[in-house]
């Protein structure tokens, strides 16, 4: 990609990610949903995530100067204990499973998260962290959707598991009128552990 062709700005956000076969539970879970609602904007399995600090539209050029800091930090935490548990709904239109497990610690790992990304001078909206991954949103006038399907599986409970990876995410939200993508920019095992094949 040339400098003519490489986007100005990059929308960021900084988040730990369930592996894939905590995914695979949830997706059994809802497949029925994904039946009885396809009409909702169902987010792509392997684009779920946690979402740490969401850090908005940055230059390009910015995005560097956070991968040494980020670095340092995962490299002093250690795993987390997490699993996938029951759902619920943001403004009737948002639908998500919540977090269970090491939650003490993954608040603190948030807040030092947004503590290393100021100090890079990068400035961002702070917003409370509510632990969750988002799973669909429903289109509008359609918002009696989102409520349903959490209700059916609210008393949902995953097996634990084991974040241990910090990753640094871009999206291609604003740049075409096609579904949300996300991709890693870059990632660090949480307390230096390789967990290459996890």
């Amino acid at each position: 990609m040339n400098d003519q062709t490489r986007p100005a700005t990059v929308r960021v956000f900084i988040a730990l990610a369930p592996p894939d076969h905590a995914k695979e539970e949830l997706a059994r879970e809802l497949r029925p949903a994904y039946g009885s609602h396809p009409h909702m904007r169902w987010n792509r399995v392997e684009d779920w995530h946690i979402t740490l600090a969401f850090l908005g539209e940055l230059p390009a050029g910015t995005v560097p100067l956070l991968r040494p800091p980020l670095a340092r930090l995962a490299a002093g935490r250690q795993p987390l204990r997490l699993a996938l548990r029951g759902s619920g709904n943001f403004d009737d239109r948002v639908l998500w499973s919540g977090i269970d497990g090491d939650l003490d610690a993954l608040h603190t790992l948030a807040a030092d998260v947004r503590t290393t990304v100021r100090n890079c001078g990068v400035a961002f909206e702070e917003r409370p962290l509510r632990p969750h991954l988002t799973l669909a949103r429903a289109r509008r006038g359609d918002q009696s959707s989102a409520a349903e399907i959490a209700e059916g599986f609210a008393s949902f409970t995953g097996r634990r598991w084991s974040a241990e990876r910090l990753h640094l995410v871009g999206s291609n939200v604003g740049r075409s009128r096609g579904p949300i993508h996300y991709r890693d920019i870059d990632a660090w095992a949480l307390g230096g552990r390789n967990t290459t094949g996890s």
